[in-house]
């Protein structure tokens, strides 16, 4: 007997015919699509955001830095001064000479009755009568030495030689060169401290060692030592 479903066709329950079975996966696709788009946007928000935070914190610590580098300034500029004042100290350290010494010495060796009337002095060699040499054949520098020129007026021409050769054993001399050794003729009137009169007029130039020497000049008393050219 065969069975009959008196219920209305428009209240039964729907039943799954399987015409549309590919349906829900395509569904499924589309929410799977969904999400990783919902999970990339999120990742890169996520990380812009956290560059934009690295970024401003990169930009406040230079901020910090440009302001310490500010506030060091002084002590930079105090560090400059420093370095230019002691290269200035350095630099006159180095081209200092004890003239002083040196016209004590002269006052022991001079010969008896023997004046200076005119003195040229300087650290760099550029003295009157002398051309000092700066540089070489090959054009390198050369240490510069100091020098001083003496013009003066003494009785007699041995006392010339005698002063020289005295003065070849002052303290950094090098070398002592006789410019002019003259009387001149025809000459009136007494010997002044202008004026040499009858006497010989000299013009030496003396040369030092360009640096400080190990040896001292010997210290005598009242005479000149014999080391000086004493005795002569």
């Amino acid at each position: 007997m065969k069975a009959v479903n008196l219920i209305p066709t428009d209240q039964r329950r729907a039943q799954a015919s399987g015409a549309q079975a590919g349906s829900s996966y395509v569904v499924l696709g589309v929410l799977a699509v969904l999400l990783l788009m919902a999970v990339a946007y999120v990742f890169t928000s996520n990380n812009v955001n956290s560059r934009t935070s690295d970024a401003a914190a990169a930009k406040s610590e230079a901020d910090q830095l440009e302001a310490q580098v500010a506030a060091r300034g002084a002590y930079t500029n105090f560090s400059q001064v420093k370095e230019q004042r002691l290269a200035s100290v350095r630099t006159v350290a180095d081209t200092r000479f004890d003239w002083e010494r040196l016209m004590r010495e002269l006052s022991r060796v001079m010969p008896s009755g023997s004046w200076i009337q005119a003195t040229d002095a300087s650290v760099t060699g550029n003295v009157t009568g002398s051309d000092p040499v700066t540089t070489t054949t090959t054009g390198q520098p050369v240490a510069v030495q100091p020098k001083a020129n003496l013009v003066g007026c003494t009785p007699d021409q041995s006392d010339v030689a005698a002063m020289m050769v005295r003065m070849r054993q002052l303290h950094r001399v090098s070398d002592v060169e006789l410019n002019e050794s003259v009387r001149q003729l025809g000459t009136s009137g007494d010997a002044s401290v202008d004026n040499c009169g009858q006497y010989y007029k000299f013009d030496i130039t003396v040369t030092f060692d360009a640096a400080e020497t190990s040896t001292e000049a010997p210290r005598g008393e009242s005479q000149v030592p014999a080391s000086l050219g004493g005795g002569s």
